[in-house]
């Protein structure tokens, strides 16, 4: 069987004084959804946009904002999110004291939710939210900067999820996040994962189309890269 990679950019990389104008091109370029870092300067050290900045970029494409809250307490700001015009929010398994509440609001507000995995953090972790997750997320770096390199540590995680994933037969994204390029795609992608998101490996080029298409080139065949 062949999965279908999914790219994600992360609009962390991309030139904030045109961010309108760089949402266009991804989308024209073949992104599949827009991955968007909301960092709070607490739970991370770094501190991104937040709501008002979604709201105002939505206009400027119709693929799917996923939403990645690196945020504590996280469920004060849920439904701003929402409202924002989040397809996707995902949450960080320590941004809160109760993650199935979150999981449980996020559904409640009529989105998809994601569990994300610090590089810290176990797979096994999921495992009692699994029937409210539509997407996991691990990071391959520690969160709150762009531009780290990729940790070959969390390959063995990424197909541990896979077997926890494939095991409950639901149709739940494996998500990667940090230092993904052409050269750890294919690596992610044999290990499992089925959505990929990329911040310089995207905006960092010239040509957007090439990028996406060069991520998504490892499509596997009975768990094998291409």
């Amino acid at each position: 069987m062949t999965r279908n990679i999914r790219i994600a950019p992360s609009l962390l990389a991309a030139d904030f004084a045109r961010a309108g104008e760089e949402v266009r091109a991804v989308t024209a370029a073949g992104a599949d959804w827009l991955h968007l870092d909301i960092m709070d300067g607490h739970f991370v050290p770094n501190i991104s946009y937040g709501p008002a900045i979604v709201k105002a970029l939505r206009k400027h494409t119709t693929i799917p904002f996923d939403v990645h809250l690196m945020i504590a307490p996280v469920d004060p700001y849920l439904a701003a999110f929402a409202d924002a015009g989040a397809q996707v929010i995902s949450v960080h398994a320590e941004a809160g004291p109760h993650l199935h509440r979150s999981l449980q609001t996020i559904r409640a507000l009529g989105l998809q939710a994601g569990v994300v995995l610090n590089p810290g953090t176990p797979a096994g972790v999921v495992a009692p939210v699994m029937d409210l997750l539509d997407l996991i997320l691990v990071m391959t770096v520690n969160p709150g900067f762009g531009g780290q390199s990729f940790l070959d540590s969390q390959l063995p995680k990424i197909a541990a999820l896979r077997a926890m994933i494939d095991a409950t037969g639901r149709d739940i994204a494996l998500e990667i996040d940090g230092g993904v390029t052409s050269v750890t795609a294919p690596r992610c992608i044999a290990a499992g994962a089925d959505t990929l998101v990329a911040g310089t490996a995207v905006f960092g080029t010239d040509d957007y189309a090439a990028a996406i298409r060069g991520l998504r080139g490892g499509q596997v065949a009975n768990g094998k890269a291409a």
